[in-house]
């Protein structure tokens, strides 16, 4: 059985749930993507598998990178190209006002989901709601914008920015409320994640190469390099009472650590100074 990462690089037009399915049926084994890409994106998309998926809570928070391109003068129902156009405009802004209005944009800010997304809303995603017409109510969300920076202006219409940001961004909401800052209207024309955590997309690989290899442990990040909690070592007998869900005083402070006997366990969590298996690995 493999347990590690894998750092697909996926096509616009398949979903994050294809890629995950096709893995799956080659390797016959558990696993999960971590951070959905739209179907229309492309880019870095982490998938963790075997009983690598149970750290994905370690991982989901880092820093993402986007190249996105926004047309303006129109939106649609799902703000983006894939979308039905619900409404034009007859205002294009400039480079200067988008520069202008940008630095206004990052920082800790509330953002709101689109309707057509993975939300999960009453157990039902938002996107399945929307596509049948139900009304909802989403509540805007906290969210981490670290940069956006206009690159280019590819047409009268279209700009492409490069957008550095914390787990759960929509980029999409980041097209919308740029162009309710310039009383225009946009959608999202392209997108591309470039850095995901660790993973970059300098370091990815395609799913149709690792599907048609005969060596797909070579294409594989193991888990234990992903983690940069301290290390702790321990003996048998402390390994033993660990892994039988007894905990020890080892006098750590509060936190996480990954730990190691033979090999690596997995993820351990210090709570009130006494020490217990959070994530198992082995």
């Amino acid at each position: 059985m493999i347990t590690g990462f894998l750092n697909i690089d996926k096509d616009e037009e398949k979903s994050s749930a294809f890629v995950v399915g096709r893995i799956k049926y080659k390797l016959k084994q558990k696993c999960g993507h971590m951070g959905t890409l739209d179907p229309l994106a492309s880019g870095v998309l982490p998938i963790g598998v075997g009983k690598s998926t149970r750290l994905f809570n370690y991982l989901l928070e880092k820093e993402k990178e986007y190249l996105a391109d926004f047309t303006f003068g129109q939106t649609t129902d799902t703000l983006d190209r894939g979308g039905k156009v619900t409404n034009i405009s007859d205002i294009i802004p400039d480079k200067n006002i988008i520069n202008s209005i940008i630095k206004t944009m990052t920082g800790e800010v509330l953002q709101m989901p689109p309707k057509f997304s993975a939300k999960n809303i009453n157990g039902k995603r938002g996107y399945q709601l929307a596509r049948q017409g139900i009304e909802f109510e989403l509540k805007p969300k906290k969210v981490i914008i670290d940069s956006i920076e206009l690159i280019e202006q590819k047409s009268e219409k279209t700009f492409s920015f490069k957008i550095r940001c914390g787990g759960g961004t929509y980029i999409r909401s980041i097209c919308k409320d740029l162009a309710d800052k310039t009383d225009s209207l946009a959608y999202m024309s392209a997108l591309r994640r470039t850095v995901s955590g660790i993973f970059k997309i300098e370091n990815s690989i395609k799913l149709n190469d690792f599907l048609e290899s005969e060596d797909v442990e070579k294409y594989f990040i193991s888990s234990e390099s992903l983690i940069d909690y301290k290390k702790v070592y321990l003996d048998s007998d402390k390994s033993f009472k660990l892994l039988n869900g007894i905990g020890l005083d080892l006098g750590l402070n509060e936190g996480y650590y990954k730990l190691y006997d033979s090999d690596f366990i997995g993820i351990g969590e210090v709570k009130q100074g006494i020490i217990k298996i959070k994530s198992l690995l082995r």
